[in-house]
């Protein structure tokens, strides 16, 4: 078996078996592609069936002097899943990466606004174009119901259940959840609609997309990062803002008033309660507020 067919391979597992999204079976990929990059410049030819804890070793050291401990640490899990792949598969009796440690690394925080902070950037939008309609909607909705920006880009007219008062999202994996919409929020999805999109020329095959360019087409990831940006640039906010902050700040921002971490875990899409847990650890002050008002030890 040769690299190339081991990777299709792979792929193919990863899509079938367990129903990763394509982002994740992509980035698996370029983890598997960076040792077979460093295998040809060092003139290493083995195949994946051969490759040996050494030369496994070899690739981790070198890489380690060029990329920081978080980054390495991804690699090792990515190739340790690959190999895993082709023991399963059987063909590997062993996983060459069985016993190479990841380095330890601190768990990451994700960024968050404040309330003021999302206000102030929706209030940046520039109204008078017609895109701002749409950029507001867009932001609304990752704000208010915690979206991915891949499940925002790929948000029907035909998942919105505004009497119901739900919207149902496609997750990764082409997992189905259905997420709490406010009547805010549906104000300004209609408001859009009614005043920007149902005066565009929209091809047939985009007509159920809710958010679309001024083509009629849908909207890519890098369209919504680079709105961002734009915003908080305009803003003056001095923080790294993505589309995925507003997620972020739509989870701490439950936390913090009160919300259970379960249902918290339900509206995102989380496989895991432990992926979740993260946004316990963002704001410890209010956490030390909730002892000191709650605990009967509290005086």
């Amino acid at each position: 078996m040769n690299w190339n067919q081991a990777i299709k391979d792979y792929k193919s597992y990863l899509h079938i078996e367990r129903g990763l999204s394509h982002n994740s079976i992509a980035n698996y990929g370029l983890d598997i592609e960076k040792l077979i990059k460093w295998l040809k410049n060092n003139e290493i030819n083995v195949s994946p069936t051969k490759i040996s804890e050494k030369t496994i070793q070899e690739f981790i050291y070198q890489t380690a002097k060029e990329v920081n401990p978080r980054s390495q640490s991804r690699i090792i899990s990515g190739l340790r899943g690959f190999f895993n792949y082709l023991v399963f598969e059987e063909y590997r009796k062993t996983n060459p990466l069985q016993l190479i440690e990841s380095p330890k690394i601190g768990r990451k925080l994700p960024d968050t606004l404040s309330e003021s902070e999302v206000d102030l950037l929706i209030a940046t939008i520039d109204l008078s174009k017609p895109q701002g309609e749409r950029n507001r909607a867009i932001l609304e909705v990752l704000y208010s119901c915690g979206l991915r920006v891949s499940e925002a880009i790929n948000l029907l007219i035909s998942d919105l259940f505004f009497e119901e008062g739900f919207i149902k999202v496609t997750g990764k994996g082409d997992k189905e959840r259905f997420v709490p919409i406010a009547p805010t929020t549906v104000k300004y999805i209609e408001l859009y609609r009614k005043e920007v999109r149902n005066h565009q020329e929209i091809p047939p095959q985009y007509s159920d997309f809710l958010f679309l360019n001024r083509r009629g087409k849908p909207l890519t990831r890098a369209m919504i990062f680079t709105i961002v940006k734009n915003l908080a640039e305009k803003s003056g906010i001095q923080k790294t803002v993505s589309p995925h902050t507003f997620r972020h700040s739509f989870a701490t921002h439950l936390l913090e008033n009160g919300a259970d971490l379960r249902a918290i875990q339900q509206m995102l899409g989380h496989e895991s309660i432990t992926t979740t847990e993260v946004y316990t650890h963002v704001d410890t002050t209010h956490l030390a507020k909730v002892i000191h008002q709650f605990h009967p030890r509290k005086d």
